[in-house]
């Protein structure tokens, strides 16, 4: 029993369906593509889980979150599927893959072979018994990876409102929970083992006002400790947690979200006769067209590991939606059009939103910071200056338009020559940046003072040789964005 297709996506989640529209505006052939999900739903935009499915007034609901709505595209139902003769084969789990004969095989026994495999498998929750602490199945234990956990997270807050929960994690996931929890009228503790939240992230003077802004919403927290059992009371339900220094915290629930790790597992070869690809940085490695070390399999997503031309070419492993939506476009793109697909030129992007705040990330924290902005007025961000040049940048409370300026001196690699002007000018900065770069376009010198090695990505496109034209385009540009940085200097 089995059946063939030329194109295969192996995982049901974001990537998977970024990859499947952009097979059809590729005009795939109708049962040509199928997409294996271990999910019983077709694929959908994961962030709502943390954030409107968990609401307690008008919830978000599928099928309003399919994919790819989070990138203001198509949404794409099982009827959508169905019109484009796309398969979902759906609750479906695979066991084996055999790369020599392109197949892969269900546990139902079922085959499946392909002629281009994309490995869209993502990632897992990391499990509180994999740190030794034993107990998670119990009833009123949560984590969130999926819509089988969210809807199980919201049964349990749904008894729990009113009452107490404790959140173990202070990262993403901890944040955005521990923000829906509060909604849901439930008092929160958050136990993490880190300085301060968001310890990968976030710098302490950030951290401090995040920490201030939700305990002002009654939640606690318990800094630099660890959970190590739980208390149950007859029925087996968590009464207490326990901590590594003996603190007690009574709880009516738990919440856990202590990282994640990639689905690599069907291609480490650690199964005897199983498939082996390359891995690297806990991902599977691909090359700049998000191409494994196997040529007709590609990975993309959480699971992928993959060179980031900004940080010369060094691998990473991004765990974030919007690398998802890029690098499975990209896959696709390099196998139906290999000749016009070039490495991709990814910048690293993450954001959140947590109660009334929003806030976005680019690039890389390395390297000096400074701090920018009001803090006490919930907006502000920081630089991250290395060698001179932007590499990453964040911003709590800023418009499209500022996300997009800040986005842009870190693409740029801008130059940074006084660290204490840049303090000075904060957000001014980078708009000051972006008015450099209209005007080298103008003049069609294609480098300015203020910008590092990055610039080539910006200026690929060649200058035309209507200049009467490109004068008024560009006269009109420079006008606009001279109110608008006005407009944002009264801002900031």
């Amino acid at each position: 029993m089995g059946r063939a297709f030329v194109y295969v996506i192996l995982g049901g989640g974001v990537a998977a369906g970024y990859a499947a529209l952009e097979f059809s505006r590729r005009h795939v052939a109708p049962g040509e593509l199928c997409i294996i999900s271990e999910e019983s739903v077709a694929p959908y935009e994961r962030p709502a889980l943390s954030k409107g499915y968990l609401l307690p007034e008008n919830p978000t609901s599928l099928p309003q979150f399919h994919t790819c709505v989070g990138a203001n595209e198509e949404r794409l139902t099982p009827k959508w599927y169905g019109e484009k003769g796309i398969e979902l084969i759906l609750g479906t789990r695979v066991k084996s893959a055999d790369l020599k004969k392109k197949a892969l095989v269900t546990m139902a026994g079922e085959t499946i072979t392909y002629k281009y495999l994309i490995i869209a498998t993502g990632a897992r929750a990391l499990k509180l018994e994999e740190f030794g602490v034993w107990g998670s199945e119990a009833e009123n234990v949560c984590y969130l990876r999926d819509i089988a956990d969210a809807d199980r997270m919201v049964k349990v807050m749904q008894s729990c409102a009113g009452k107490s929960a404790v959140v173990i994690g202070g990262g993403y996931i901890g944040m955005e929970c521990t923000a829906a929890l509060v909604t849901n009228k439930i008092k929160v503790t958050m136990v993490f083992p880190e300085k301060h939240l968001m310890g990968r992230l976030f710098t302490a003077k950030m951290a401090e006002f995040y920490e201030n802004y939700y305990k002002e919403r009654g939640v606690k927290f318990v800094k630099g400790n660890v959970l190590t059992s739980f208390e149950n009371d007859p029925s087996g339900k968590v009464t207490a947690v326990i901590l590594r220094d003996g603190t007690r915290i009574p709880t009516d629930m738990v919440v856990v979200g202590i990282g994640i790790r990639a689905n690599t597992s069907l291609f480490d070869g650690l199964d005897k006769g199983g498939a082996k690809l390359a891995l690297e940085k806990g991902g599977i490695k691909v090359n700049g067209k998000m191409q494994t070390s196997d040529s007709s399999v590609y990975a993309v997503g959480d699971v992928a590991a993959f060179p980031v031309k900004l940080f010369g070419n060094d691998i990473r492993r991004l765990e974030h939606v919007d690398s998802a939506r890029k690098t499975a476009r990209h896959a696709v793109s390099a196998i139906m059009a290999p000749d016009e697909t070039g490495d991709l030129d990814y910048l690293p992007f993450f954001y959140s939103r947590v109660f009334a705040l929003s806030w976005q990330f680019y690039g890389d924290n390395v390297g000096e910071v400074v701090h920018f902005g009001d803090f006490l007025n919930s907006r502000f961000g920081a630089y991250w200056v290395n060698e001179g040049h932007i590499i990453g940048a964040f911003l709590e409370g800023g418009a499209k338009e500022d996300y997009k300026a800040i986005a842009k001196v870190v693409k740029t690699r801008s130059k940074v020559s006084d660290v204490g002007e840049l303090e000075k000018l904060g957000l001014e900065f980078a708009f000051r940046e972006s008015q450099k770069l209209i005007e080298s376009t103008v003049t069609g010198s294609g480098t300015f003072s203020g910008v590092g090695t990055g610039m080539g990505a910006l200026m690929e496109k060649p200058l035309y040789k209507w200049h009467a034209t490109a004068g008024v385009v560009a006269a009109a540009s420079i006008a606009v964005f001279a109110y608008w940085y006005g407009w944002k200097r009264r801002r900031w």
